[in-house]
């Protein structure tokens, strides 16, 4: 395995960094406090042709690898977690879920644009009483000749208030079919009877964009239809594991960004005469950090080298996302007490991380979701899981 990124790589990764560093660390304190999302910042991305990192040249994007995509996340969420969030559902729920189920049609008129961060594009999945139990869904889309009508409601959307674009899943026949009776379509924000309503007083991500989303009787075409009638369980599914692979890369920025402020506040603070750095237990959560960060990086780049060979990747996904975030919420819960006092405050980040380190714990897929998942892939429940250990690059893309 190599685990070197090329020149082309270290390049991305200095360009985000700089970019986080010049746009985001002075402001993203107001704007927290302020519950303050900042959209000229998409504009800006996309000038930087960050807004398609992975997506084909030929369809508007920078043409750039899985692993590329992952930097781009992990050096934005240094700065803040909405503005990763906002790239992770951009690019990784809705452009990579187009490109893959799109037909060409419907790729030069909606994936073209959002590569190049003309559009915006976001998904719509979950609803009030339907998360991790993808079946409760109530939203229908039934076919009225050339158009479908659709009704229902979504919430926890990302970019609700911002993009133009959705993904939107709806139940196509009778609930009784459960998952086979989900359909996926494009939905624009300009069709009459489409709303939208942010969510305040989060407990983190405060300066992202979330909320929910209405369809009242909206006439949607018959060829906004994502993929076939009956598709839309699976192709959530493999919109998922594109989104929780940048959340996962995504974790490993937020605890980059811990590290550097405890260290930072290690070497400022004294107590009994040394820098608390001095102190084993100070040094414990420090070891801590650092062991959560390289072993949350080598599971995220393994995920990006699958995907980059375009190979079933959703176990290694799943297992990248659940330690990723969990280190990172540790992490940052360290952080906090390292800081003292003064971490509970605002002065300092760190009570931002931990505040931010929660949602990402439980959005795409909760902790204990991944876990019963990695579970079933030992105990062989799941058929293609086992194959995965006795093979070697298993080609499987079914």
């Amino acid at each position: 395995m190599n685990f070197h990124f090329s020149e082309e790589q270290e390049l991305l990764r200095k360009t985000v960094r700089e970019f986080t560093d010049k746009e985001i660390m002075p402001y993203i304190g107001d704007w927290d406090r302020n519950g303050k999302f900042d959209p000229t910042l998409l504009n800006k991305l996309a000038e930087l042709g960050l807004m398609g990192v992975c997506i084909p040249e030929q369809y508007g994007g920078s043409g750039m690898d899985y692993n590329s995509l992952a930097i781009v996340c992990e050096e934005l969420e240094r700065g803040d977690t909405a503005f990763r969030t906002a790239v992770s559902v951009h690019t990784g729920l809705n452009s990579m879920t187009l490109l893959q189920w799109g037909n060409e049609e419907q790729k030069q008129r909606y994936l073209t644009a959002q590569a190049k961060g003309e559009k915006i594009g976001a998904f719509g999945l979950t609803e009030p009483g339907a998360g991790s139990d993808v079946a409760a869904l109530q939203s229908t889309a039934v076919k009225h000749g050339d158009h479908y009508i659709l009704n229902g409601q979504k919430t926890w959307i990302s970019l609700c208030d911002v993009a133009d674009h959705f993904i939107v899943f709806a139940y196509t026949q009778d609930r009784s079919q459960k998952h086979k009776g989900i359909s996926a379509f494009i939905v624009e924000r300009s069709w009459e009877g489409f709303s939208s309503k942010a969510i305040k007083g989060k407990h983190g991500i405060r300066s992202g964009n979330t909320g929910e989303l209405f369809f009242d009787n909206i006439k949607v075409p018959k060829e906004n239809l994502l993929g076939e009638e009956g598709e839309g369980f699976k192709i959530a599914m493999s919109a998922l594991d594109n989104g929780r692979f940048t959340v996962a890369a995504g974790a490993v920025g937020q605890i980059m960004a811990c590290i550097e402020e405890s260290v930072k506040y290690c070497h400022e603070r004294k107590t009994f005469g040394k820098e608390i750095g001095k102190h084993q237990l100070v040094q414990q959560m420090i070891a801590k950090m650092e062991a959560g960060y390289q072993m949350s990086k080598l599971l995220v780049y393994r995920a990006g080298e699958l995907k980059n060979e375009g190979k079933r990747n959703t176990r290694e996904t799943s297992l990248a996302k659940w330690q990723a975030c969990d280190f990172a919420n540790k992490a940052a819960d360290d952080a906090v007490q390292i800081h003292g006092a003064y971490g509970y405050s605002d002065e300092y980040p760190v009570e931002r991380f931990l505040r931010n380190s929660k949602a990402p714990v439980i959005y795409e897929g909760t902790r204990e979701v991944h876990t019963i998942m990695q579970a079933e892939y030992v105990l062989g429940y799941r058929e293609d899981k086992l194959l995965n250990q006795m093979l070697p690059a298993w080609e499987e893309t079914k």
